[in-house]
């Protein structure tokens, strides 16, 4: 068609069963280590994923005095974790693995993350910067198996997570001792 010689017919698919998609990680045999990295930072990406949602609906839900503030912070911060999410991703797919194709697998490989019981402001702050400090300490531990392997472009952005996941924590904490 562009050069002037006529459309052809897209190729057909090949015939034959697609693998199906897995909810698990892939790679567990701790005797590979670029599958083990690639198992923990899926992982973290679960735990980016699980953040970014907790932020979200805690940006729709909070009533406070400090409504305004709580606001404007929560928005950025899921907008940040949505980041994070997708460099985590990007990071996984350079390791030549794929990432959960669905909120079942992602979520899931998140085990031990604490979800919001309760509408009370302090009560979902408090979920909130508990988790973004788990998220914080998880990033230390895949940061310290990156070096190990020398894969300094994983644990230098695990790096950049842990200052953000603390920074927020403290902003968080900040801001319950004064309300």
């Amino acid at each position: 068609m562009f050069s002037g010689t006529p459309e052809q017919p897209p190729e057909p698919r090949p015939q034959g069963k697609e693998e199906p998609v897995s909810t698990d990680p892939q790679g567990k045999p701790k005797s590979e280590p670029v599958a083990r990295l690639a198992n923990e930072l899926i992982k973290l990406s679960g735990h980016a994923a699980n953040l970014m949602l907790q932020a979200h609906l805690l940006h729709l839900n909070y009533e406070s005095g400090n409504f305004f503030g709580v606001h404007k912070f929560s928005k950025e911060q899921y907008e940040k974790h949505q980041t994070q999410l997708d460099r985590i991703g990007e990071l996984v797919r350079s390791l030549d693995f794929l990432m959960p194709m669905c909120s079942k697998g992602l979520l899931g490989a998140c085990k031990g993350f604490s979800h919001i019981t309760a509408y009370a402001g302090a009560s979902m702050l408090i979920t909130y910067y508990e988790n973004l400090e788990a998220f914080g300490m998880a990033c230390k531990k895949v940061a310290k198996l990156a070096g190990k392997m020398e894969a300094y472009d994983i644990e230098n952005y695990c790096g950049e997570l842990i200052e953000d996941c603390f920074s927020a924590s403290w902003m968080v904490k900040a801001t319950l001792r004064n309300s």
